[in-house]
C-alpha cells in the first residue's frame, strides 16, 4: 500500500493551511458584503479577469481529468487533447456571442435565462434537471474519484478521503463566490506547479528509459516509440473510433459538447455572469490559454506511462482485477516522485478536486435558491434569508453526494465516461433550446420544450437502436462502426450531433406553426453592435485559434 511521508504530509497541510487562511481573509474582507444574494452567489463586480479565469479553469479541471484524462492519454494517446483543444476555441465563441446576451439581459442564472426566454415551466423543469444532474452524477463523480486517487496515493480509507474532501470544499463554499473565486488562483497555481512536476518526471523518465536524458529527449523518445499515440485524428480502423469519431471531433458533435458546458451550464458561466463584459470576455480568454497548456499536464504523463508500462514497468501498478486499468496510470507516476515533491503534488490533484467541488456546490446552491426556493418556496423572502438557505444548500448536497457516491458504480463505468453518458443523454436537446433562443426571436416555448423532452427520448432510441436495429447500412459513410461484439454502433459524438440537427429542425417546424398561429415569444434583447470586440481581445484570440490549428497540423 503508498502511503505519503511526513515531510509530503507537512507540505500538504501548508497548502491546507495557505487556501483555508486565505479564504477566510477574503470572506472577513467581505463579509459586509455577504448580506446581497447575488454577491454572495456570483461576487458581482468583485472577481478581476484573473479570478475569473482561473476560476474557470479550477471549476473545470479535476479527477475526471487528472486520472481519467492522463488514463485515455495511456489507452489511445494525445487524440484525447481535442476536449482541451477544442475547448479554447469554445471558450472564445462564449465570450464573443453568449456573454453579451446573458450580461445585456442581466442574466444571472440559466433557469432564469429560459423564463425570461420561454416561460416559468420550461425555467423550473430545467431547473429541477440541473439540480438532480449536478448533485447525483457531478458532485458524485468528482467526489468519488477524487477520493478513490487520493486514497490510493496515500494509502487513507476512500469513505474517510470523501470526507475529508466534502469537509475542505464545504469551507470554501461557504464563503461565497467571491472566497471561491479568489481561492482557485492559489487553487490553479498549485494544480499548474504539480502536473508540471509530474510531466517533468515522467518525461524524464522516459529518456533514462532509452538511455538519455532530458524532458525534451523524453518527448522525442515518446513521439518514436508510441507514435500511433501522436495522432488526432482517427480513422474507423482505429480502436477507439468510438471515442473519438474522425474529423467528428472538430466540426462534429465535439463542438455541441464544448458549446453546452462552457456556455450553457450554471456551473461554469457563473463565474463570469457577475461581471461587466469587458472583465467577463478577458477572464474566458485567459481560460482559453491555460486549456491550451492542460495537456501537457494531465496527456503527456498518460503516454509517457504507457510506453513505461510496454518497456517492462509497471506491470504490477498498471493492474486492477487482472486486467490493465488506464486509470491507474496518473497515481503511479505520482508514487515515483521523490519525498515533498510527492506532497505537492498530491496537493496539486486535491485542489483541482476541491476546486470543482466548491465551485458545483455554489452553482447547486445558486440554482435551488434564486431558481426554487425564492421563484416558487418563499418569493418574499429577504436577502440574508436567501444566503442562509444557500449555506443549507451546500451542506445538504454535499451530504447526500457522500452517501450516494459509493452507490452509483462510478469506479466500474470511469468516472469520464459515466458523466459524458448521463449528461450527453440531454446536453444536445438543452443546448439548441438556448441556441435558437438566443438568436432567433421566433422560437416558442413548446418549440423549447420540444427539444427538452424530445432530445432526452431521441438520445435514448437511438443509444438502444443499435440491439434492435441492425446499423451496418451507415457503415459506409462512416456514421457506424462495429463494436467488440459485431453490432454496428453510432459513436457517441456523432449520435449527439444527430440528436442536435432533430431537435433544432423540429425546433424550427414547431416556431414557424405557432408563430403563423399568432404565438407570442419573449425575444431577447440582441443587436450586432453587442458582439463588437477590442483590440487587445482581437489580438488573444487569432493567437488561440493559430496554436489549435497549429496542433492539430503538426499531431493530425
Amino acid at each position: 500500500m503508498q502511503t505519503l511521508a511526513t515531510k509530503d504530509y507537512i507540505v500538504f497541510f501548508l497548502y491546507f493551511i495557505i487556501i483555508v487562511g486565505y479564504g477566510f481573509w477574503i470572506y472577513n474582507r467581505k463579509k459586509k458584503e455577504h448580506t446581497s444574494s447575488k454577491d454572495y452567489f456570483l461576487a458581482e463586480g468583485s472577481l478581476t479577469w484573473w479570478a475569473i479565469g482561473a476560476s474557470l479553469i479550477a471549476s473545470n479541471i479535476s479527477a475526471e481529468q487528472f486520472i481519467g484524462m492522463s488514463g485515455s492519454g495511456f489507452k489511445m494517446g494525445l487524440a484525447i487533447a481535442t476536449y482541451e483543444w477544442m475547448a479554447a476555441i469554445t471558450l472564445v465563441i462564449v465570450a464573443v456571442f453568449f456573454m453579451p446576451v446573458y450580461l445585456k439581459n442581466k442574466i444571472f442564472t440559466m433557469p432564469q435565462y429560459l423564463n425570461k426566454r420561454y416561460n416559468s415551466n420550461v425555467a423550473m423543469i430545467m431547473a429541477v434537471f440541473w439540480l438532480l444532474l449536478y448533485v447525483f452524477v457531478n458532485l458524485t463523480s468528482i467526489l468519488y474519484l477524487g477520493a478513490l486517487a487520493i486514497s490510493s496515493i496515500s494509502g487513507l480509507n476512500i469513505t474517510l478521503c470523501m470526507i475529508f474532501l466534502a469537509v475542505f470544499a464545504v469551507m470554501i463554499t461557504l464563503g461565497g463566490m467571491k472566497v471561491i473565486g479568489y481561492t482557485d488562483v492559489i487553487q490553479v497555481f498549485f494544480l499548474i506547479l504539480g502536473g508540471l512536476i509530474t510531466t517533468y518526471l515522467a518525461l524524464n523518465l522516459v529518456a533514462k528509459e532509452f538511455g538519455s536524458t532530458g524532458v525534451i529527449n523524453g518527448f522525442h523518445l515518446m513521439t518514436t516509440h508510441a507514435n500511433d499515440h501522436f495522432h488526432m485524428i482517427f480513422n474507423k480502423s482505429n480502436p477507439n473510433y468510438m471515442d473519438l469519431p474522425g474529423l467528428s471531433v472538430l466540426i462534429g458533435g465535439m463542438l455541441i459538447i464544448n458549446l453546452n458546458y462552457w456556455g450553457c451550464n450554471q456551473y461554469i458561466t457563473q463565474r463570469a455572469l457577475g461581471a461587466d463584459l469587458k472583465t467577463a470576455r478577458g477572464g474566458i480568454l485567459f481560460a482559453a490559454f491555460l486549456k491550451l497548456l492542460m495537456p501537457i499536464i494531465v496527456v503527456l504523463p498518460g503516454i509517457a506511462a504507457f510506453v513505461l508500462y510496454h518497456n517492462g514497468h509497471f506491470q504490477t501498478e498498471m493492474l486492477q482485477d487482472g486486467s490493465i486499468n488506464p486509470d491507474r496510470a496518473y497515481p503511479t507516476l505520482l508514487n515515483l516522485l521523490p519525498v515533498g515533491l510527492k506532497g505537492l503534488s498530491f496537493a496539486a490533484l486535491t485542489a483541482a478536486i476541491v476546486a470543482s467541488l466548491a465551485g458545483k456546490a455554489n452553482s447547486i446552491a445558486t440554482i435551488f435558491t434564486l431558481d426554487i426556493y425564492k421563484t416558487r418556496l418563499n418569493v418574499n423572502a429577504d436577502e440574508k434569508r436567501l444566503v442562509k438557505i444557500g449555506k443549507m444548500a451546500i451542506l445538504a448536497a454535499m451530504l447526500i453526494a457522500v452517501v450516494v457516491a459509493p452507490l452509483l458504480g462510478i469506479g466500474k463505468k470511469g468516472g469520464f465516461q459515466f458523466i459524458q453518458e448521463c449528461t450527453g443523454l440531454v446536453s444536445p436537446g438543452v443546448f439548441a433550446m438556448f441556441i435558437l433562443g438566443f438568436f432567433w426571436k421566433k422560437t416558442t416555448s413548446n418549440a423549447a420544450l420540444f427539444a427538452m423532452v424530445g432530445g432526452l427520448l431521441f438520445s435514448i432510441l437511438l443509444t438502444v437502436f443499435p440491439t434492435i436495429i441492425n446499423l451496418s447500412f451507415l457503415n459506409p459513410i462512416g456514421f457506424a462502426v462495429p463494436n467488440a461484439n459485431g453490432v454496428f454502433e453510432i459513436p457517441f459524438i456523432d449520435r449527439m450531433g444527430f440528436v442536435f440537427l432533430i431537435c433544432v429542425i423540429g425546433m424550427y417546424i414547431i416556431s414557424i406553426y405557432e408563430t403563423k398561429k399568432g404565438v407570442p415569444t419573449n425575444g431577447l434583447e440582441v443587436d450586432s453592435s453587442m458582439f463588437k470586440i477590442s483590440p487587445s481581445f482581437t489580438v488573444g484570440m487569432l493567437v488561440i485559434v493559430f496554436s489549435v490549428a497549429a496542433l492539430y497540423t503538426i499531431f493530425w
